[in-house]
């Protein structure tokens, strides 16, 4: 799994941080905005959070549409993710990752 944490746009003081990354397991790329809250003021709590389930955002352009309201972009983040799910290829599940795969979705793809 990958994990690049973005700074929030200028103008959002209530996000504050957004992240994107690779869910090897899951095959899918992630994109979470954390947003200031009453609970969690100085850690935010993930109130946007796409990527939850097998092939959801199935590009890095999917998931960096979802925080592009919010953070400020790198130039070549695209570039990275994709990378990143290329370092991937290969890997297996482990015995406990295939197990709850089949109890959460019937199967280990």
């Amino acid at each position: 799994m990958s994990r690049h944490i973005l700074p929030p746009k200028a103008g959002h003081p209530d996000v504050i941080c957004a992240a994107v990354g690779w869910d090897r397991p899951l095959q899918t790329y992630y994109a979470q905005v954390c947003f200031r809250t009453d609970d969690e003021p100085d850690e935010g709590e993930a109130l946007i959070w796409r990527g939850t389930e097998p092939g959801e955002l199935p590009t890095p352009e999917a998931a960096i549409a979802v925080i592009t309201p919010y953070a400020e972009i790198p130039p070549r983040l695209a570039e990275q993710l994709l990378a990143d799910m290329t370092a991937t290829i290969g890997e297996k599940d482990g015995r406990h990752q295939a197990e709850v795969k089949r109890r959460l979705f019937g199967s280990i793809h």
